[in-house]
C-alpha cells in the first residue's frame, strides 16, 4: 500500500475533526429535542384534559416548544380549524351576491373583462354571463349578504368575517392546492401545519399536532388531493401532518394484537428505540430522532385516540346541533371531531371535503353541498363560542380558488383565480363585517385584494408569529411560508 503523504494525513485528521465537530453538535442538540419530545414527567405542553377544563390556558400560559420563543407578537388565537371547501366553491353561490350578473345572465361576457386573462377550460370558447342561481338575503344585525342555501351559517352572521376580495395564482386543482396549503407552487415545501408546529410546537402531549381530516359527500367531482399536501417538506418530517381516517379505526393497527398487553409492547418499544439510539450515536441522522419520537406517539395514541372518537359521552343535543352520525365519515362527524382534537390541543386540524368542482349542475349540486357544510360549520363556530374556545380558535373556510362568472355546459362554472371568498371567524378576527370586493360580475377582486400569501401572513399574526421572521435557510436561501411576499390584513383584525 501507498504511504500516505503528511500533508494527506493532515487532511484526513482535520476532515475527521470538522465531521465529529459538526456530528457532535448535532448529536448535543438532537439530544436535546429527543429529551424534549420524550420527556415523561408532563413537561409536554398542556395535560389534555386540563386544556378541555381550562381552553384558554395555552394563551394565557404558554409552553410553546417551538423555535418561536418568546412569541413576536402577543397572540389573538392558538389553534387553527380549516375547512377546507376542497374543488372550488363558487362565490358566486354562498357569499358574493352579485345583481349586475344576474341582470346580465344569458348575455355575452364583455371582452373587457377577459381579454388577455387566464380561463381554464373556457379558453378560446364563447363566453356567457351565467347569474347567480339562488337568492341571497341579509343575516344577522351586520346584515351580511350571505346564499339562502346556507341559513345557518347566516344564523353566524355576526360571528363571521368574509373576505370577498381572495385571489390567486394556480387555476388548476393541485397546484392550487399546493400554493394555498404551503404558499408556493413548487412541491416538497412545508405546509401550513407543519410551519405552525416548527414555530409554536404542540399542546397535545398523546396526540399529533398536525391533524388532517377528509370527507366525501354528493355533487360534484371528487377530485384527489394528495398527501404532500400536509407534507413537512424540508422541515424534519416530525412536524408533518397526521391523517385520521374517517370511517373504521382512525389510525391502522391503532390496537394491539391479540395476546399482546400494553406492557409488553411498552417493553417493545423500549427495546426498538434503545436500537435506534445506537443507531444515531452511529451515523448522527436527525431523522432517527424523528423515528424515535413517532413510536412514543404512536404507543401514547393507543391509549388515546380511542376516547378521542368515541362520541358516546357527547349529549344528544350537541350530536344533533352538528346533525353528526359518529362513524359516518361526514363533514358534520368531522366538524365534531375537529372540536374534540382542539380541547385536546391540537395546534392545526385541517378537514378536507371535497366535491366542490362544478364544471357542471350548479343549480342541482350547490344544494347538495350546501346541505351537507352549512348546519355543521354554524354548529363548530356556536360550540367553540358556548365552551369560550372561539376567541382563540381561528376558524377558516373556503378551497384552493372559486369558479367563473361565466357559464360552461350551460349549467356550470369553471376554474376561477381573480376574485372568489373566504370565510373567518374566532381567533381575533373582527365578527359581523366583509371585506373587500369584486367586481360587478365577480370577476376581479378590485378593493381590497387579499392575496394566499396576505391570508397566511394574517393567519400567523394572530397567533403571535412574524411571517417575515418565521424561516428556515432551505437552498441558500431563508425560505418561508408567506414565499417572497405578504401583508396582514389588519382590516379584519378585532
Amino acid at each position: 500500500m501507498k504511504k500516505q503523504s503528511s500533508n494527506q494525513s493532515d487532511q484526513i485528521n482535520f476532515d475527521i475533526s470538522r465531521r465529529a465537530f459538526l456530528g457532535g453538535g448535532f448529536a448535543g442538540l438532537g439530544s436535546i429535542a429527543l429529551t424534549s419530545m420524550l420527556d415523561q414527567s408532563g413537561s409536554a405542553a398542556i395535560n389534555p384534559q386540563s386544556a378541555i377544563r381550562n381552553p384558554q390556558s395555552a394563551i394565557r400560559n404558554p409552553q410553546s416548544k417551538g423555535v418561536v420563543s418568546p412569541l413576536h407578537f402577543p397572540p389573538k388565537a392558538g389553534r387553527v380549524i380549516f375547512l377546507y371547501q376542497a374543488g372550488g366553491p363558487s362565490h358566486l353561490e354562498t357569499f358574493d351576491y352579485k345583481p349586475r350578473l344576474a341582470e346580465m345572465s344569458g348575455k355575452p361576457m364583455p371582452e373587457s373583462f377577459t381579454k388577455g386573462q387566464q380561463i381554464a377550460q373556457l379558453q378560446n370558447q364563447k363566453l356567457v354571463c351565467f347569474g347567480p342561481q339562488f337568492k341571497f338575503k341579509r343575516f344577522g344585525q351586520s346584515g351580511q349578504e350571505i346564499c339562502e342555501l346556507f341559513p345557518e351559517i347566516g344564523g353566524v352572521a355576526d360571528d363571521v368575517c368574509i373576505i370577498r376580495s381572495m385571489w390567486g395564482e394556480q387555476i388548476n386543482h393541485d397546484p392550487a392546492h399546493t400554493i394555498m396549503n404551503t404558499g408556493s407552487i413548487i412541491t416538497g415545501r412545508p405546509s401550513i401545519g407543519s410551519w405552525l408546529l416548527y414555530g409554536l410546537g404542540s399542546e397535545a402531549e398523546d396526540l399529533p399536532g398536525f391533524v388532517v381530516l377528509m370527507s366525501s359527500g354528493k355533487g360534484g367531482q371528487n377530485q384527489p388531493v394528495a398527501a404532500r399536501q400536509w407534507s413537512a417538506g424540508f422541515l424534519p418530517s416530525r412536524f408533518q401532518g397526521v391523517k385520521l381516517n374517517s370511517i373504521g379505526d382512525p389510525v391502522l393497527y391503532i390496537g394491539n394484537p391479540r395476546g399482546l398487553s400494553s406492557e409488553t409492547q411498552r417493553d417493545s418499544i423500549a427495546a426498538i428505540n434503545a436500537l435506534n439510539k445506537i443507531q444515531y450515536d452511529a451515523v448522527k441522522d436527525p431523522e432517527i430522532l424523528t423515528r424515535i419520537a413517532q413510536y412514543e406517539l404512536a404507543f401514547k395514541m393507543q391509549s388515546s385516540v380511542p376516547g378521542l372518537v368515541d362520541m358516546s359521552k357527547e349529549p344528544k343535543n350537541i350530536l344533533e346541533m352538528y346533525g353528526a352520525e359518529p362513524g359516518d365519515g361526514s363533514f358534520a362527524s368531522n366538524c365534531l371531531l375537529a372540536r374534540r382534537l382542539a380541547e385536546r390541543g391540537v395546534r392545526f386540524i385541517q378537514l378536507y371535503h371535497r366535491d366542490w368542482d362544478h364544471h357542471t349542475g350548479v343549480p342541482v349540486n350547490m344544494p347538495l353541498k350546501a346541505q351537507e357544510v352549512d348546519r355543521a360549520t354554524a354548529a363548530l363556530i356556536n360550540d367553540l363560542k358556548q365552551r369560550g374556545m372561539l376567541d382563540d380558535t381561528l376558524v377558516i373556510w373556503g378551497g384552493e380558488f372559486g369558479r367563473t362568472p361565466m357559464s360552461q355546459g350551460g349549467s356550470g362554472r369553471d376554474h376561477h383565480i381573480k376574485g372568489f371568498s373566504y370565510m373567518l371567524a374566532g381567533g381575533g378576527i373582527k365578527g359581523g363585517v366583509a371585506y373587500g370586493a369584486t367586481d360587478d360580475l365577480g370577476y376581479a377582486a378590485v378593493e381590497n385584494p387579499v392575496s394566499i400569501h396576505d391570508l397566511h401572513a394574517t393567519m400567523l399574526r394572530l397567533l403571535g408569529i412574524d411571517h417575515l421572521r418565521l424561516t428556515v435557510k432551505f437552498q441558500g436561501i431563508d425560505a418561508r411560508l408567506t414565499n417572497v411576499s405578504g401583508e396582514v390584513v389588519k382590516g379584519i383584525l378585532a
